[in-house]
């Protein structure tokens, strides 16, 4: 077995998670957008590259970051919060090429459950639903799922992972200063960043591909419920919540995650040690 892979994008996760998988005696291929990263990545022992992947196509030694490596993880929002005019799918079909060039016979796409829509009645989404997202993101990462999943020169796996935090970082610290907090009664899909890792090294692991994997902690209390009680246990104010306006979600089923990868979660949503 090929024991290099690259990760392309080193942040929040991605830093995490080359990491775990240094300790797991793979040879790790990094990239970053920022060339004051770069240092910090060879420190750790990761092969680090400065590579921006943009819709004209990848700026950056792009050939050398994939080629060796059996595996590539790509790791990068698709930015449009920031960019609301963004192309992400023209980001990655430019890179698609490159792909297809290198060593790369394997690809993880780290996607989003916002590929689904929040509906009333809060739906179960399983590994048989459609996705049905009307935003510009989730409309555009279904776009990329689909052409990953159609090309026949690499596996993929395509991992859609519910809200990410750890203990340093959680969406009650944003909620807490809000008012007026829409859908307050909908489930609340979350994932903890070290059931990510360990659910990526298990895909590894297990040779799992050309699969779809939706991924989020079993439990899905109310959103009321939840971060008045993270906030009440973080100290921060409770959030102030629109129970007037019927709420809208969805619950994110991850059974066939665990079966297929006999996975069993690791953190669950109130761990934050």
């Amino acid at each position: 077995m090929n024991k290099q892979i690259s990760v392309l994008g080193t942040g929040w996760l991605g830093l995490s998670l080359a990491k775990a998988l240094l300790k797991e005696n793979y040879i790790i291929k990094g990239s970053s957008t920022t060339e004051s990263k770069l240092d910090n990545l060879r420190n750790e022992g990761i092969d680090s590259y400065l590579l921006e992947i943009t819709e004209n196509g990848p700026k950056g030694n792009t050939q050398s970051f994939l080629d060796g490596s059996d595996i590539l993880i790509i790791n990068i929002p698709p930015g449009l919060r920031r960019n609301p005019e963004g192309n992400f799918v023209a980001k990655i079909r430019k890179l698609v090429p490159l792909i297809e060039t290198s060593t790369i016979k394997k690809v993880i796409f780290i996607s989003s459950t916002s590929v689904f829509s929040d509906e009333y009645g809060f739906p179960l989404i399983t590994q048989e639903t459609t996705p049905n997202a009307t935003t510009n993101a989730g409309k555009q990462l279904i776009e990329v799922e689909k052409l990953l999943q159609e090309n026949k020169k690499f596996h993929v796996v395509i991992l859609r992972f519910a809200g990410l935090f750890d203990s340093r970082r959680h969406p009650a610290t944003m909620l807490s200063k809000r008012k007026n907090i829409k859908n307050p009664l909908a489930p609340v899909n979350l994932i903890h960043r070290e059931d990510c890792i360990g659910i990526i090294e298990k895909i590894i692991k297990l040779d799992k591909w050309n699969k779809t994997f939706n991924a989020s902690y079993p439990d899905h209390p109310k959103k009321s419920a939840y971060y008045s009680a993270i906030c009440k246990q973080m100290e921060l104010p409770v959030p102030d919540y629109d129970f007037d306006t019927p709420s809208k979600g969805k619950i994110i089923d991850s059974k066939n995650l665990q079966h297929d990868l006999q996975y069993s979660f690791k953190r669950n949503l109130y761990l934050f040690s």
